[in-house]
């Protein structure tokens, strides 16, 4: 009985970032704290793989790009990010019409 009840308290301790991603609380507080880590945990249901933030230096879960209005957004947020120029080759990556202007 006390084994069920220490890995409940063991479960609580975590909390999902993203899909794939969980963490534990005091971490994911210091991810917050990190340049361009605002937003971790506000998309608990995108994947994993749909989030440009590590490729920029931010935390994991940060700069979604599930979608393309997402993506606009990370590409203007990308200043936030220690290496913004990261940001930027990834939703491009993700995203082909952004990274091109149309003449």
């Amino acid at each position: 009985m006390k084994e069920k009840i220490k890995s409940a308290v063991a479960r609580a301790k975590k909390v999902t970032i993203a899909k794939g991603i969980k963490v534990s609380k005091n971490k994911k507080a210091e991810m917050e704290k990190k340049p361009g880590g605002s937003n971790v945990g506000e998309y608990s249901k995108v994947a994993k793989k749909k989030f440009c933030g590590p490729f920029g230096g931010a935390p994991e879960g940060s700069y979604p790009v599930n979608t393309k209005k997402r993506a606009k957004a990370a590409l203007a947020y990308a200043h936030n990010a220690p290496n913004p120029a990261g940001i930027k080759a990834c939703v491009k990556r993700m995203f082909k019409s952004l990274g091109r202007k149309k003449k």
